[in-house]
């Protein structure tokens, strides 16, 4: 065995020199003992965003949380070089964020496929044991064929469990249950010193609330506890219209105060024919509303509210009455509420059938120059103002989401960082500008990079007077990280400063960039 560890320990060692070596000697698969590792591939340099691709030096295809923590024990414990880990799930971050130039990415997708149910007793809760790599699809798949789904979604399920829980998950049952990290009742860890911890609210609970919303810093998320509720049969989903915005928000706002009748809310800015038509997709009953956009210099803004009532088939529930109780409290552009009864798999996965018109379309593969911003309630009017400032509706191609949190569903010992309340307003809005930007019809370098100027004038506006904070958030430079984090910031660093002192972990993110002259990584220079 001490044989054994010893040759381990002079391969990664070798490993080690290779990575700090100008020349890539990883051109094959290597076998550094217990470790496979692969040549970087173009999977491994890219992701949905499409906009930066930063090529790692070598790809990890861990078989099991060891790999991980062997890894990770080697290079935090190791005064040479400047290796750094990216952990990457399905690839659907925007901006690089699970790259790693000249580094390590770990493709958590080799970890096993392993998901292990607890159905409660009387008293007790549901839950599921699940590895960090399975995609939330995977795990309604199974869940449901006993009868069981996890609480608290995002609006596409093909993203993986460690993914979302190292930025929050949202959608439209947040309002009701949380984000996703409020439904997590126990995790595994292998921290940026490479110790596999297995963690909860009340053990190792600051590693616990460090991880979720962590942005992929303090470490690789491998096993994840997630709470879960019965499962309704059927949605009942319906859609409203409005052409007034302050009409719309306070229905929506309406709608997120009666959590016992609704389950599901969420709402978005209809701009033109093509929103129109996209966001028509996945809603399978004719929606018969043909609005007058007006003109370019003049145009007529139009908005969607959508909200679901599960429909648990062996209650006694009439769904359509509790339909009409909360529609007639709506204030809704008259005849221009749509319903239709689909089934509860069908409803939550419905951003597939969006993706695969798309790619059916050849413009799934295009870039995503993303924005989402978690806004204030007091500034959400002001903040629609400036969005409008800043795109030309006749033109915009993608999705604009706008729809109510609650800040009390929110755990603030995690790291996530929302806006700052100046009052006891319990409402802020999650608003996605999910702009697609296609090559093919125009939209070169030059274009894109114009779109991402205007994102960063729009946030950075926003966040200056409305005190509005990015969700999925990038930042260039540490300084505009630290501003982001406000007030936060020391106990975010603190964290850093315990669990991953090297400054290994989450390099895309650029928030702790590694300088590697320090023996301590570049921490000091941002404590």
């Amino acid at each position: 065995m001490e044989v054994a560890m010893v040759c381990t320990r002079v391969n990664l060692l070798i490993l080690i020199l290779s990575l700090c070596s100008p020349y890539k000697f990883i051109q094959s698969p290597m076998d550094f003992g217990p470790l496979n590792l692969l040549p970087t591939t173009t999977t491994a340099s890219s992701d949905f965003g499409r906009i930066l691709f930063h090529s790692p030096s070598a790809v990890l295809k861990p078989q099991a949380p060891r790999d991980i923590s062997l890894l990770l024990s080697f290079l935090s414990a190791s005064p040479l070089g400047k290796v750094t880990v990216a952990a990457r799930g399905a690839g659907h971050s925007i901006h690089g964020q699970a790259q790693a130039l000249d580094g390590i990415v770990v493709e958590m997708s080799s970890l096993p496929s392993e998901i292990e149910f607890y159905r409660r007793g009387e008293g007790d809760v549901s839950y599921a044991d699940v590895g960090g790599g399975i995609m939330w699809i995977e795990l309604l798949e199974q869940s449901l064929k006993l009868g069981l789904a996890p609480r608290s979604w995002t609006d596409y399920l093909y993203l993986t469990i460690g993914g979302t829980l190292s930025n929050a998950g949202i959608s439209g049952q947040t309002f009701k249950h949380g984000p996703q990290i409020s439904n997590v009742l126990q995790l595994e860890v292998v921290t940026g010193r490479g110790e596999i911890v297995t963690c909860s609210p009340t053990k190792d609970a600051e590693l616990f609330n460090a991880v979720l919303g962590g942005l992929g810093q303090f470490g690789i998320i491998t096993r994840a506890r997630i709470l879960l509720q019965e499962a309704p049969q059927k949605v009942k989903w319906v859609r409203a219209f409005y052409d007034d915005f302050a009409t719309f928000t306070k229905d929506q706002e309406l709608l997120v105060s009666m959590p016992v009748l609704v389950d599901y809310v969420e709402g978005f800015i209809v701009l033109n024919e093509q929103s129109l038509h996209s966001s028509s997709i996945a809603f399978p009953t004719n929606v018969d509303f043909n609005p007058d956009f007006g003109t370019k210099n003049n145009p007529k803004i139009y908005y969607c509210i959508e909200f679901a009532v599960h429909d648990y088939q062996n209650k006694n529930i009439n769904v359509e009455q509790v339909v009409e109780v909360i529609s007639r409290q709506m204030s809704h552009i008259t005849s221009h509420l749509y319903s239709v009864e689909v089934s509860y798999f069908d409803f939550l996965n419905r951003v597939r059938m969006e993706e695969m018109s798309l790619r059916n379309s050849g413009l799934w593969e295009v870039h995503h120059p993303w924005l989402n911003m978690f806004v204030p309630r007091a500034g959400i009017s002001d903040f629609r103002d400036l969005l409008m400032d800043s795109i030309s509706p006749d033109n915009f191609e993608g999705l604009i989401l706008i729809y109510p949190l609650l800040r009390h569903k929110w755990d603030t010992n995690t790291s996530v960082v929302l806006p700052d309340s100046g009052s006891t307003d319990q409402v802020m809005y999650a608003v996605g500008i999910l702009r697609s930007a296609n090559p093919d019809d125009g939209c070169s370098h030059h274009c894109l990079q114009e779109l991402l100027l205007r994102h960063r004038r729009l946030a950075g506006a926003a966040a200056s007077g409305l005190g509005a904070k990015q969700y999925l958030a990038h930042h260039p430079t540490p300084a505009g990280w630290r501003r982001h984090f406000g007030r936060r910031w020391e106990r975010f660093a603190d964290r850093k400063a315990r669990f991953d002192p090297r400054c290994i972990l989450g390099p895309g993110q650029g928030i702790f960039p590694r300088d590697s002259s320090s023996s301590n990584g570049a921490f000091a220079s941002y404590s």
